[in-house]
């Protein structure tokens, strides 16, 4: 994979393990903020409220580096973390992975538990579409008019798609691009006639 791209997951998938009568329901989600994913345990808890635990872990970014695992109760280490190294060993971001548990009656203990927590992180994983996606950076810039020309030759070459445009005696534009192809837009929207990038 290069530099600027990143995998995660297409839909939402879900999953059921059971051990010892315990059932696990294993719930792998597409998030891109924190807010989305708060919202999505919170759901999840009032959902499954008869739920003995609702554990969760999440990774976001193209840096893999914002990241939580939480055990909601169960030992330290025996949820959250089993299903974050799912994550990681999978190499996903943008992702929110929800175990439910519901406790069978027979305990598991701990190495029990990080098992059956990485098995049913594992199964929901596997039932998702895995996507590639790119880093992608957004640049705005001001022009004349007179020079939609050249910023149209610019944007039919590279292809960056527009997020918005408005068109005056001084056109505002902005355009996204995978971070990769970035400088070479920059050089070429730079060569143009009174353009000015808003930093």
């Amino acid at each position: 994979m290069k530099e600027d791209e990143y995998k995660t997951i297409e839909a939402p998938t879900e999953a059921i393990y059971t051990e010892k009568r315990s059932k696990f329901l294993a719930f792998a989600i597409p998030v891109r903020t924190k807010d989305e994913i708060k919202a999505h345990v919170e759901a999840f808890q009032k959902k499954y409220y008869d739920a003995r635990h609702v554990c969760y872990s999440y990774m976001l970014g193209p840096e893999y580096s914002d990241f939580r695992a939480n055990d909601n109760g169960e030992p330290s280490g025996t949820a959250g973390k089993p299903i974050l190294g799912q994550i990681n060993s999978n190499e996903l971001t943008d992702i929110l992975i929800v175990v439910v548990r519901y406790f069978g009656g027979v305990k598991l203990g701990t190495s029990g538990l990080i098992v059956a927590y990485r098995t049913a992180a594992a199964a929901a994983i596997e039932k998702a579409n895995i996507i590639v996606k790119t880093v992608d950076l957004d640049i705005e810039f001001t022009f004349e008019y007179p020079f939609m020309n050249d910023v149209m030759k610019v944007i039919k070459d590279l292809e960056p798609e527009i997020i918005s445009q408005q068109f005056d005696m001084d056109c505002v534009m902005t355009l996204r691009i995978r971070k990769e192809i970035m400088p070479q837009l920059r050089a070429r929207l730079e060569k143009v006639t009174s353009l000015v990038i808003k930093e």
